[in-house]
């Protein structure tokens, strides 16, 4: 029996996305992040390096088959990476969190006027 992988299906600039016919990179990092559970996995491992099942716990009610595809496509995108002890999100995962966490701020700051 052979054993075949599946290949890691990102998005790319340039092809089509969700939102985009021309695969803008903008519209192409939210498809990414638009997945279920990736804004989850980043924020966690903005705070720590954490192993597969510490971050099925802290994401909660993920499941292994979710989390598991997420991470590929992190890692495939090149925002985490995996260290001895677990995962970590690279210079380039970390430079995306600073971005976005004023946005976490500003979604504070918005649902308090809704």
């Amino acid at each position: 029996m052979t054993h075949t992988s599946k290949a890691v299906k990102i998005p790319r600039p340039g092809t089509p996305v969700r939102g985009s016919k021309t695969g803008q990179p903008i519209m192409v990092l939210f498809d990414l992040l638009g997945r279920r559970w990736a804004m989850g996995i980043i924020w966690n491992l903005s705070e720590q390096e954490c192993t597969f099942r510490q971050l099925q716990a802290r994401c909660g009610s993920i499941s292994p088959t979710v989390l598991n595809t997420r991470l590929k496509e992190l890692r495939a995108a090149g925002l985490l990476t995996t260290q001895q002890n677990g995962y970590t999100l690279t210079q380039t995962g970390k430079a995306l969190f600073e971005r976005l966490e004023p946005l976490g701020d500003w979604a504070m700051e918005w649902t308090t006027t809704l």
